[in-house]
């Protein structure tokens, strides 16, 4: 199960207190009272694990480590060990607690999200000329702490979208080296698939149906996924009665979620077209090019269609290299 919609709490460490301690050597006598160490703070950083987010389906509150009391003879207290927290690439983290959003958009970026308290002076810092015996320390300051909630908008190239059981999956796994569930019945993929056709990423979108964007099916927790996808590949089965009427299906649902996704680069196939007569292939393709847009009729069985879906590929791969 991928957890792509979480609420956890977190917390900087404390800082520590400061000590209160003298020296009791003869002939060298005065405060020795060092300082606490600083509380550790929390940094999110980016991975490519898409199922990250699963470590937070239970544990919901995390804290970094407190810093470590002052000690005698001018030992500060160690610093508390910073909490480093994995969020794939794509994740949005919501600060509930003061407004703020943060994204996380590269591997390796990190973010910090909770900063640890300072530690507390010693009473060697409070030494002076009228004071040479000071019993003054400062206890170390909280670590701040938030509520968070941590949604992920998948970061793709190119983006699957259709109807449930349109051949996505299987598409996916001809062209790459993922391994998506493929079998006959709706709702076969429950979660996004990646694949990689060298340095695009393509998303398998689990399948939408009417009503999605208002909660039907797997509703909008997956639409959401669309968003930041650069290109679509709309898939039709050539199995369908009405190849037309599930193409628009599809487009309402995105246009009621956010009308930008209907403004992005489309590509429609009617897919499985192995399944169906030429006659009516061709009968359906007319039928979708009423749509304004290029129709390709493919079938991972025919080897010379997914060449043509490869061709498209490698044009994106062209453009995507001239705008970097």
């Amino acid at each position: 199960m991928l957890i792509d919609d979480v609420t956890i709490k977190v917390k900087a460490g404390n800082g520590g207190r400061g000590a209160v301690a003298f020296n009791s050597t003869k002939m060298n006598l005065g405060p020795t009272g060092a300082d606490g160490g600083d509380g550790g703070s929390v940094y999110f950083e980016g991975v490519s694990d898409l199922g990250s987010l699963n470590q937070f389906r239970y544990k919901k509150k995390l804290a970094a480590e407190n810093g470590e009391n002052g000690k005698k003879q001018f030992n500060d207290g160690a610093d508390g060990k910073n909490l480093i927290l994995k969020a794939p690439v794509g994740t949005v983290v919501h600060n509930l607690s003061s407004g703020e959003d943060l994204e996380i958009m590269g591997i390796g970026q990190q973010l910090l999200i909770a900063k640890g308290g300072s530690g507390g002076k010693g009473n060697f810092k409070f030494r002076s000329s009228t004071n040479t015996s000071p019993t003054e320390f400062q206890e170390g300051a909280s670590g701040e702490e938030y509520k968070l909630r941590l949604e992920l908008k998948l970061i793709a190239d190119v983006g699957f979208i259709g109807l449930p059981n349109v051949g996505k999956s299987s598409l996916l796994n001809e062209l790459t080296s993922a391994k998506s569930k493929v079998a006959n019945y709706s709702f076969t993929t429950l979660e996004p698939n990646l694949g990689a056709y060298y340095e695009l990423i393509l998303a398998d979108i689990p399948g939408l149906i009417e009503g999605a964007s208002g909660g039907k099916g797997l509703g909008i927790k997956f639409l959401r996924h669309i968003e930041r996808v650069k290109t679509l590949f709309h898939f039709i089965s050539a199995e369908s009665a009405d190849p037309a009427g599930d193409y628009q299906v599809v487009r309402n649902e995105l246009g009621m979620y956010n009308k930008e996704l209907l403004e992005k680069t489309e590509y429609i196939f009617l897919s499985k077209s192995d399944l169906s007569e030429d006659g009516e292939i061709k009968e359906k393709t007319i039928a979708l090019e009423a749509t304004g847009k290029k129709v390709l009729a493919i079938s991972i069985n025919d080897k010379n269609s997914i060449k043509c879906v490869e061709e498209i590929l490698r044009e994106i791969i062209k453009q995507k290299t001239a705008n970097v």
